[in-house]
């Protein structure tokens, strides 16, 4: 039985799927190119071919953008909050790792490379970036997009201009195959990379509750072929392809928009390291040891505030 939308609905919530609607389908641009709307895949690839190298120099910050009113209605779609638990010292650069990967980056996106929910009055003198495949750049164009690798990240994390908190999602694309609703499953005990940054700056995780639940996705499980597939293109291609569902834009039960389910982003407390620019695999595995701790205590802490009732 479909469920469908009420035919009348107030017009800020039309707004607010209208928005939505536009990250998704920006998202699936490439995939036009095979239909009548084709002259949007190619006008993203030109685009992304122009500027293809500014994800490695800082992306694009643009005030103007990362204020831009319909970011609000995106962002109280669902709606989507940010959290902190302590004050950062706006002297010195943090590297940050967010944490699910989820399907859209939605909560990700809105908290950290838009006004939306105020991160530059939360945390006064911090520019935000997020890193992700350069791939994406144009739907975040101007919020702080940066391309995901070290040579990006020694770029922000030793500029002297601004005070940067740089955001990684450690778990990938990995981490989305895995992401449904009510499931928490990390892509973390091998991802060390990240660490090595780590001891050079302060050490913080971000958990981002409802990342997981605004899309469901075909069954993949790790013995099926679908899975296969997916692992097998991304390591080929360092990317991979969800085959994710939810929503519709006039009806409930079926569609790629995501469902409007609250997202908290809580950013937790920097923990100080000490600076180590030549780090020993032993170094690297202890912090990682505690981060992983860290972690878990801030899921812990505010799982029941969320709504998280998995053990």
């Amino acid at each position: 039985m479909v469920e469908f939308a009420p035919l009348f609905v107030p017009w800020e919530r039309r707004l607010q799927t209208f928005v939505v609607l536009q990250w998704v389908s920006s998202f699936l641009a490439m995939g036009l190119l095979f239909t009548r709307f084709w002259i949007f895949s190619i006008l993203y690839a030109i685009w992304w071919y122009v500027d293809r190298a500014k994800p490695w120099q800082g992306g694009r910050q643009s005030d103007v953008l990362r204020h831009w009113v319909i970011r609000r209605y995106m962002k109280d779609c669902f709606p989507i909050s940010l959290v902190k638990t302590a004050n950062l010292d706006p002297s010195r650069n943090y590297l940050t790792g967010f944490h699910p990967h989820g399907i859209g980056v939605i909560g990700a996106f809105t908290n950290l490379c838009t006004e939306s929910t105020g991160f530059s009055s939360v945390f006064l003198g911090i520019c935000s970036h997020l890193m992700m495949l350069n791939l994406w750049e144009l739907p975040a164009a101007g919020g702080g997009l940066v391309s995901a690798d070290k040579e990006s990240a020694a770029h922000i994390l030793s500029r002297k201009e601004s005070i940067n908190l740089l955001s990684i999602l450690v778990g990938g694309v990995q981490e989305a195959l895995n992401a449904r609703p009510g499931a928490y499953k990390l892509v973390l005990l091998n991802h060390k990379g990240f660490i090595r940054l780590d001891l050079m700056h302060a050490l913080m995780p971000i958990f981002s509750f409802g990342e997981n639940d605004i899309f469901d996705q075909v069954e993949n499980s790790p013995s099926s072929w679908l899975r296969w597939f997916q692992d097998r293109l991304h390591k080929s291609t360092r990317g991979s392809i969800p085959l994710f569902y939810s929503c519709g834009v006039f009806q409930f039960s079926f569609g790629l928009m995501p469902c409007h389910r609250p997202i908290t982003t809580v950013v937790e407390k920097p923990t100080e390291v000490q600076k180590t620019p030549h780090c020993s695999q032993e170094e690297v595995d202890r912090l990682h040891q505690r981060y992983m701790q860290e972690l878990e205590n801030l899921f812990e802490a505010h799982k029941l505030k969320n709504n998280v009732s998995i053990d």
